[in-house]
């Protein structure tokens, strides 16, 4: 019987890996993104709104979980309901031409979304009519989570406008008589950056991935390019694969093609991680790095979809938000490998990069990916990033 060849045998142990990573996930809640989904609408009689506020957001935010057993129950949270309302009625302020909007909660539900369970605060806006510019004050979360996004839609005159907020933008005027025609393309390109920018895990992935792009293997040993062209070829095809792959999944997800739970999307970008990492110290696709990057970076395209898929956005507006996204992501992607390319073609002759900045570099992304695996797949948080 013919011999398996050790570089075949990894391939069939990370296989294994893989596969049993993806079973296990099912039944864990990963650290997803924090985001909240606030939607104005301007009727005959005023505006209505409705602010989905993440279950596990507003656990950290108020405590829901009386009993500390892991799990909110609709009997917890309608107990907490007035200290919900109470919280959201602080974070989020409204005003309309010189009026203050009074928000008047009428309603409390629980809605499914890609990443879990939200609380649902339908409202009226009381004390204007049909304001011509609308400021809003959004501040939820922003003390507890950085990170966090509230994604806010407009309907007004037949026209939708969307916004982000974050703690830089955490105020949002609308001019209602103007066009929104090009708000969600600027809007979710900056949002696209700040994704790559932010995205300590696509970064890392990144890293893994361009470490060994100035170098060639030979005979079981890393020797640097000969020239530099070598190496922006390889490059190229590395940013490239990893390009068209994000893009792709990105696309069919938001667009409702592909849905993968959130929580087995998140667990498994980590094992990608750890997987791109482990094969600079031990190649089993030796001279093959843009493969990888394809392979994997079909994974790290639904890490924002499942977002944009929420807001309901139709058709039209989805595809603007989708090219601003795609592009700012790859404007930050670009912004990291000119920033690492230069400089590791003029160290890559020394030993020092050969055998510290590839194989420890990657030795240490690989323990800090191996934590965020470990964090979403059994749900502990260790970590602080």
């Amino acid at each position: 019987m013919k011999k398996c060849s050790s570089a075949y045998k990894l391939r069939c142990i990370f296989l294994t890996l893989i596969a049993a990573l993806l079973l296990t996930t099912d039944a864990a809640r990963a650290h997803t993104q924090s985001t909240s989904y606030l939607n104005l609408c301007a009727t005959p009689a005023g505006f209505t709104g409705e602010w989905h506020l993440a279950l596990r957001d507003l656990e950290d935010g108020v405590g829901l979980d009386m009993n500390d057993d892991g799990a909110i129950t609709w009997s917890e949270l309608s107990a907490r309901k007035d200290t919900v309302y109470a919280y959201a009625l602080s974070r989020l302020h409204l005003r309309g031409d010189d009026q203050t909007g009074t928000l008047h909660i009428n309603e409390l539900l629980v809605e499914k979304h890609s990443d879990g369970a939200y609380a649902v605060l339908r409202f009226d806006v009381e004390g204007w009519s049909h304001p011509k510019t609308i400021e809003i004050i959004y501040s939820a979360f922003f003390d507890i989570d950085p990170k966090h996004r509230g994604l806010l839609r407009l309907e007004a005159g037949g026209q939708t406008h969307l916004g982000v907020f974050s703690p830089d933008t955490s105020t949002q005027i609308v001019e209602l008589a103007l066009p929104a025609a090009r708000a969600p393309f600027v809007t979710f390109l900056l949002e696209g950056i700040w994704h790559i920018w932010s995205g300590y895990d696509h970064i890392l992935f990144l890293l893994a991935l361009l470490l060994p792009g100035v170098l060639l293997r030979q005979d079981g040993r890393w020797q640097p390019v000969p020239a530099a062209p070598s190496a922006f070829v390889n490059v190229l095809k590395i940013v490239t694969a990893f390009t068209v792959a994000h893009s792709i999944t990105l696309s069919l997800s938001a667009l409702g093609f592909v849905h993968l739970p959130t929580r087995l999307v998140e667990s498994a970008i980590a094992a990608s991680v750890v997987l791109a990492a482990f094969n600079n110290l031990v190649p089993f696709f030796a001279e093959r790095g843009w493969m990888v990057a394809f392979g994997f970076g079909l994974l790290h395209g639904f890490g924002f979809a499942n977002a944009l898929r929420d807001l309901g956005l139709h058709n039209g507006q989805l595809a603007q938000t989708l090219f601003g996204f795609n592009l700012g992501v790859e404007l930050g992607q670009l912004a990291i490998v000119g920033v690492f390319l230069p400089t590791a073609l003029c160290f890559r002759g020394l030993m020092f990069y050969q055998n510290f900045v590839l194989r420890l570099g990657s030795a240490a992304i690989m323990i800090v990916a191996s934590t965020w695996m470990a964090e979403r797949v059994f749900d502990f948080k260790l970590l602080p990033f």
